[in-house]
Formats: structure tokens, C-alpha cells, sequence
């Protein structure tokens, strides 16, 4: 990948549409182990390892299906773990699903936010592209 000298744009944060803007602000931080920076009824944010994420509230929000038949799918996270089961235990137990169908053959694994919407769990030392 070439460097670039000059970026025309720095990132600042990720957003994302949400039902509960606070819930997800609390799953995500306890996901990672980062700290809720700001939450109310209709936003919240998350920040960590000098990265920012935040949820806004959607009125009507439909999370997308999985699996993502009908391309609905717009973006996902993806999450390493040092244990695939241990994380996915973890992460259920504070308001994640686990859905039936898992592409993969086991090398990562889908879970569902408590907005429905997908995202991934890859052990550590795996290669991610």
C-alpha cells in the first residue's frame, strides 16, 4: 500500500444508526473495555484506543437480517478475541445472540449486537482482510 504525503480527510469517529442509542453505548464499551463517553435517549458514544464510535437514535430502526440475503447489510465490526467460545459466551451473557447460521468453517464467528445488527469475532492471531 503506497503512503500518502498529504490526507485530503482524518477519520474522527464511526457512527451508527440505532434503536437504543445508551444501550449499545454500554454493550460496545463493556465489549471492549472502553468507557461510555456520552449517552442519552437519543445518542451515544463510546471511546477507545484513541478511536471513537457513536449511536444515533433511528426512529423506525430495522437492524439488517442475517444472514444478508437481501443486501441490506451495510457495514459490520469486526472484533478480535483470544478465545472464539470464551468471547462468545462473554458477549451473550451482556446482550448479544448468537445466530444460527455461521459462514466460516469456524475460523470467525457472526453475533448479533443487541440491535440485531451483525458483527464479527476472529481469534487474535488470525490474518483479517
Amino acid at each position: 500500500m503506497e503512503k500518502q504525503d498529504e490526507s485530503m480527510a482524518a477519520l474522527s469517529m464511526f457512527n451508527i444508526d440505532s434503536a437504543e442509542p445508551a444501550r449499545m453505548a454500554r454493550f460496545y464499551a463493556a465489549a471492549l473495555g472502553w468507557v461510555v463517553t456520552y449517552s442519552d435517549d437519543s445518542y451515544g458514544m463510546v471511546e477507545g484506543n484513541g478511536i471513537k464510535i457513536g449511536f444515533g437514535k433511528v426512529e423506525g430502526f430495522r437492524a439488517a437480517q442475517w444472514p444478508d440475503e437481501a443486501g441490506a447489510k451495510r457495514f459490520h465490526l469486526d472484533l478480535q478475541v483470544d478465545d472464539l467460545d470464551e468471547a462468545t459466551n462473554s458477549l451473550c451473557a451482556i446482550g448479544a445472540s448468537q445466530p444460527e447460521f455461521q459462514p466460516g468453517a469456524g475460523r470467525w464467528r457472526v453475533l448479533l449486537d443487541p440491535d440485531g445488527q451483525p458483527f464479527c469475532l476472529s481469534p487474535r492471531s488470525a490474518v483479517t482482510q
